[in-house]
């Protein structure tokens, strides 16, 4: 199953193409795609869309995973990268992806095993999981990376329930 993760964001949207055999993942591409802050907010949607398909165009992922929005101060940041999410999701459901989303609660859990964890302990189990040299970077590409293995363990789990 090769699952294409994303952290959506409207500067900086961080994405992971991981394939998964049994219980072994490999690496197939991240990266992160941004945008100017120069650009007016419908440039900068039209420009993460493309940049999306191009990705899915180039990856042929068979599903996608999306972190869910978490804010508790600014509603204005919220409503900007929710924007950016949607746009995301449209992308993935124009492709034909199933789409399944995931709190970041949902994410640490099923990486590190607490769910209240830190983020460096995400990234270095991230970096660990995928047998990389180093934690990728930027901050949003290791997240992205972060959420597909986290469909990789729910998927597994789900596919075991499905067949009783």
């Amino acid at each position: 199953m090769r699952i294409l993760g994303i952290d959506p964001g409207y500067a900086i949207l961080g994405y992971g193409i991981i394939d998964k055999k049994g219980n072994r993942f490999t690496v197939c591409g991240y990266g992160s795609v941004t945008t100017d802050s120069s650009m007016d907010m419908p440039d900068r949607l039209k420009h993460l869309y493309s940049q999306i398909m191009d990705i899915i165009q180039e990856y042929e992922p068979d599903v996608a995973a999306i972190e869910e929005l978490f804010f508790n101060t600014n509603s204005k940041t919220a409503i900007l990268v929710g924007q950016a999410r949607g746009v995301a999701i449209l992308a993935c459901a124009n492709s034909g992806l199933r789409i399944s989303e995931y709190t970041p609660l949902q994410i640490k859990q099923g990486l590190v095993g607490y769910g209240r964890a830190e983020k460096k302990q995400v990234q270095a189990m991230v970096k660990a999981i995928l047998n990389l040299t180093e934690i990728p970077k930027p901050d949003d590409t290791a997240d992205a990376l972060a959420v597909a293995i986290c469909h990789g363990h729910s998927a597994g789990i789900l596919n075991k329930i499905e067949k009783f």
